[in-house]
């Protein structure tokens, strides 16, 4: 159950300021999808920048499910399998990509119940909600974002070995990153939490509470060796599965995605430092474009 203070802070947060430009661009995403839309939640990276010109934006939107969202497109049992389906979008000059989820998949992604991180590791961190249907899929979205901080210092509170209640946050983001295929440079979890450190100060006591592991990372206390084995052993099963379903979702935008590819090497290029050049059949051939990169990728620590 979440502790009400955690709410009130979520709550708070999703309600915080955004760029127009995005909140105009969450809208436009909304009204493509008529009464299906419940909800569009801005997150990532370009919550901290002021120039988004050139800049790759991330949403997310909540629909009521996914036959209202999809009709009898084959894309309904895609998103249902193998969630979320992933778009590009173009507003008002800028670019982004969002993400589709219905509200009882984002609820249920938010928590512990799955061995996914993807979407509980994201929401722990900062977000906006840059729109919502009414005040009833507001409350839904809060509830379920409310979920993810409490979820992500569970999950990694066996393996802390800290004192400090950032190293706590850290730990636990090394962790997820680990757990999917990223793009991102070594130290990346831990520049998340050093970004806005104040901001993960606040959230540590009152997602604690929710968790029901007290009310401060230092009192925490160590976990015991059977403890810390079983907790080694869900998170190797959380890399194989999040490693996979990486895979799965690649393969599945191929078909949601024109031009996917293109934006899998320009985030590997932006965030690893790398010079990846596609060829003209890895653009036809997207697949198994993105498969034939995989091998020298992980060679080169490109993604991990």
């Amino acid at each position: 159950m979440t502790a009400p203070a955690l709410t009130e802070l979520v709550a708070g947060e999703l309600a915080g300021p955004i760029d127009p430009r995005a909140a105009a661009m969450a809208e436009a995403i909304a009204r493509r999808y008529g009464s299906a839309a419940r909800a569009v939640l801005f997150y990532g990276s370009c919550l901290r920048e002021r120039a988004l010109d050139g800049l790759m934006l991330d949403f997310y939107l909540i629909v009521s499910d996914y036959r209202a969202a999809f009709g009898k497109s084959w894309l309904a049992p895609a998103n249902r399998l193998i969630p979320p389906n992933v778009f590009p979008f173009e507003h008002d000059g800028l670019i982004a990509k969002y993400a589709v989820l219905s509200e009882a998949d984002f609820h249920r992604l938010c928590g512990p119940e799955t061995l996914s991180v993807s979407v509980w590791a994201r929401f722990a961190q900062p977000a906006r909600l840059a729109w919502a249907a009414d005040e009833a899929a507001s409350a839904a979205a809060v509830g379920a974002v409310a979920r993810a901080a409490p979820t992500l210092l569970a999950a990694a509170r066996p393996l802390f070995g800290g004192r400090e209640a950032l190293d706590l946050w850290r730990t636990a983001f090394a962790l997820t990153y680990s757990a999917e295929l990223r793009a991102e440079r070594k130290g990346r979890a831990g520049s998340v939490v050093d970004a806005d450190p104040d901001r993960y100060l606040r959230f540590t006591g009152p997602a604690l509470v929710a968790a029901g592991l007290g009310e401060k990372a230092e009192a925490l206390r160590p976990a015991s060796a059977a403890e810390r084995l079983s907790a080694e052993r869900l998170w190797a099963r959380r890399r194989r599965a999040g490693k996979a379903l990486s895979l799965l979702r690649l393969a599945k935008a191929s078909g949601t995605y024109a031009g996917g590819i293109d934006y899998l090497a320009w985030k590997i290029n932006r965030h690893a430092g790398t010079a990846i050049e596609l060829a003209d059949w890895q653009r036809r051939w997207p697949i198994l474009g993105a498969l034939t990169l995989l091998p020298r990728l992980l060679r080169q620590r490109a993604i991990r």
